[in-house]
């Protein structure tokens, strides 16, 4: 038997050893002091003046996005939860965000609708008080044909075991919804709010076919003493599973104590506790973030600070047992856990510790922040204007992991409103950016463009790189896939002759172009006229 290897043989073999050996795949942490604040942006004027009032608290970004939007350094779209008491999902541009020194809302740009508000949900939830929810896009997995919006529903207080999790099509006029499911065996107080995804590179290794990780804290020490986080795969279970089947291809990643089954309430002490967790903390968002070959798991929301209670916000303590104290005047009425301050804080943990988590050499209580970053001071309205009010100051993260654009979203920004924040990350923390490696991958126009009936993709290579090349149409829907080799680097074309997987020949319209070589992936916009 011959022990010779092909020069591709040999280069997918060394690839494939330096993913072994690392435990995490990217070799160092993105450091928190490097964040440039790129500004802000408000929502969109809507008809029914309150569709965004108090919403945001769920959102994720769509790469494949506002196609027709300007070719600027905000590509994409973000989807976003609009008022809790309607529970409906809208899809809105991203302007370019400006920065307002005197904290002027009408200083910010404006996004636009792109479709309007929609249930995503089939209405499977009801009315739900307070709700929590997560949101996140994923391309198609597996045998999906379309890209899916991810989803995550549920409440403030919810004792109990309940379906929680699905899906549903890009377009929102017809969502086509799957679910709802249980997740595991697990409390709904550890599962149901933020939901994010895993890069593709960490999970090839540490969760095989897991690619998102979804998580709660619930304030008070109920969801444990610190954030959650479990990896998923609803496609392991069904494509779609069935209404109310139990998701059982689950991960655990992060628990601050141990779920003992039937219980809504995690079983916690001081030996399984986040340090420096207080019980009024509150984590209302996540990501994991990607920067060159650095990474971080961050989780976005509020960090008490000083002496914590549960009670009023004035100070008064509610006790155990009567007699109780009377209601003290507004606006110190709500009755929850307090701190004498807060902070609007991201939270950044080491991906390596949470990889020895799937491994088993570390419990899920174990892994601690590396570090934080304190954005209060970026906030247009921190304190919602008379109350440090936990609830109100930050709300959903989304990662646009091709360009390193960070958004979350501040809470009543503008008396109702949320405003979203924008932040580049470091392309590559630690190093000089004079020795930063060019990018995997250029992509160049394609032409002709506008097109019939056939055009040229064009892009280069900076060193050899696995290419994949896929026509999407503007609904996130997969047309082909072009391409999937290995390729040396240097000048690269293909032409696409405007005929799907089935060699039928498309409609008019605009289409995607997704190329992805190695780590780097770039996308651009094609019109088909007939």
């Amino acid at each position: 038997m011959s022990t010779k290897y092909s020069t591709k043989s040999a280069l997918l073999l060394i690839s494939l050893l330096s993913f072994i050996t690392s435990p995490s795949c990217y070799s160092q942490l993105i450091e928190p002091a490097e964040f440039e604040y790129l500004g802000a942006f408000r929502l969109p004027i809507t008809q029914e003046d309150t569709a965004w009032d108090f919403g945001c608290y769920a959102m994720t970004y769509y790469p494949l996005g506002d196609p027709f939007g300007p070719d600027d350094n905000f590509p994409g779209s973000l989807f976003t939860v609009g008022h809790p008491g309607q529970q409906l999902i809208s899809e809105i541009s991203i302007p370019e965000p400006a920065i307002s020194p005197t904290k002027n809302p009408e200083e910010l740009p404006r996004a636009t609708t792109l479709q309007p508000f929609a249930d995503i949900t089939g209405g499977v939830f009801g009315a739900l008080e307070m709700p929590h929810v997560g949101l996140e896009y994923l391309p198609p997995q597996q045998s999906q044909t379309s890209g899916k919006l991810h989803f995550c529903w549920g409440q403030h207080l919810h004792d109990g075991f309940d379906a929680t999790h699905g899906w549903s099509e890009l377009d929102l006029s017809n969502p086509q919804t799957a679910g709802p499911w249980y997740f595991s065996n697990l409390t709904n107080y550890v599962t149901n709010d933020y939901l994010f995804e895993i890069p593709e590179r960490w999970a090839l290794i540490h969760t095989p076919g897991k690619r998102l990780a979804a998580g709660r804290l619930r304030d008070g020490g109920w969801s444990g003493f610190g954030p959650t986080l479990f990896a998923y795969a609803p496609w392991n279970d069904g494509n779609p599973p069935a209404p109310y089947d139990t998701l059982r291809s689950v991960t655990p990643l992060l628990l601050y104590g141990v779920h003992v089954p039937g219980i809504p309430e995690i079983e916690t002490d001081e030996s399984r506790k986040m340090k420096g967790y207080k019980l009024a903390d509150y984590w209302s968002g996540g990501a994991w973030l990607t920067a060159g070959n650095n990474e971080a798991l961050i989780f976005v929301g509020t960090k008490a600070m000083g002496n914590c209670w549960y009670g009023y916000s004035d100070g008064t303590v509610y006790p155990d047992a009567p007699p109780y104290p009377d209601l003290p005047p507004f606006p110190h009425q709500d009755r929850g856990f307090w701190a004498d301050s807060i902070r609007a804080w991201i939270l950044f943990f080491d991906p390596a510790d949470i990889a020895a988590v799937v491994a088993g050499t570390l419990k899920t209580w174990d892994p601690q922040p590396y570090d934080s970053l304190d954005i209060t001071d970026v906030l247009f309205d921190p304190g919602y204007n008379y109350v440090d009010d936990k609830m109100w100051s930050l709300g959903a993260a989304a990662f646009d992991r091709t360009n390193g654009i960070l958004y979350i979203a501040e809470h009543r920004g503008v008396e109702y409103q949320s405003i979203i924040h924008v932040w580049q990350l470091p392309g590559c923390t630690g190093v000089e950016k004079s020795s930063i490696p060019p990018r995997t991958l250029e992509l160049h126009r394609n032409f002709p463009n506008p097109f019939n009936p056939t055009t040229t993709i064009q892009y280069t290579l900076n060193a050899s790189a696995q290419v994949k090349v896929t026509i999407y149409d503007i609904t996130g829907k997969k047309v082909i896939q072009l391409c999937n080799d290995f390729q040396a680097s240097g000048q690269q074309k293909i032409v696409w002759n405007g005929r799907d997987a089935l060699n039928r020949q498309i409609t008019s319209g605009m289409y995607l172009y997704c190329i992805r070589a190695g780590n780097t992936q770039s996308t651009g916009k094609m019109l088909l006229l007939k």
